[in-house]
């Protein structure tokens, strides 16, 4: 795992919301409940991406979440910056405090391209692509209907 716990559920929480029709509010309860996260934390997560202007809030008893902008305008990027930020990715890979390529450290140029492969990645993947890459493991992995009469039966 390349980001926080936080971050996970925030990317989970923002293409649960790419899901819905654009402009549909979405109650905290039922991304909480949908994608098994917990309530409080959730709670404590969403105003952030909400502050970067990744997410729509209201209030009230019809309020929730929305998307502020469209599913693909919005890259997992932005997310990973609301929530962590990028210093990860800038840490030297050898912990040996900030390197660069004037003074490298033994790991430096071949962390390099990767770091630059994960930006890439971030940077290219959007929110969209997120709730179809979703959407298409949750349908692969549910059970067919069909299969269930198929099961042993115990006898009597």
């Amino acid at each position: 795992m390349i980001h926080s716990a936080a971050c996970e559920y925030a990317i989970r929480a923002a293409a649960h919301l790419a899901g819905h029709a654009p402009g549909e509010t979405v109650k905290l309860r039922q991304i909480s409940q949908d994608e098994e996260i917990p309530g409080p934390f959730l709670a404590a997560l969403l105003p952030r991406l909400v502050g970067a202007g990744l997410l729509d809030s209201t209030r009230g008893p019809a309020g929730g979440y929305t998307l502020a902008r469209p599913a693909r305008e919005i890259c997992l990027h932005d997310i990973v910056v609301a929530v962590d930020g990028l210093e990860s990715l800038d840490r030297c890979a050898a912990g040996l405090g900030r390197c660069s390529d004037a003074v490298p450290c033994p790991l430096h140029h071949a962390w390099s391209p990767v770091r630059e492969g994960v930006r890439g990645y971030l940077r290219r993947t959007t929110l969209a692509d997120m709730s179809r890459a979703i959407d298409a493991k949750r349908t692969r992995t549910e059970v067919p209907a069909a299969r269930l009469d198929i099961l042993p039966v115990a006898a009597p």
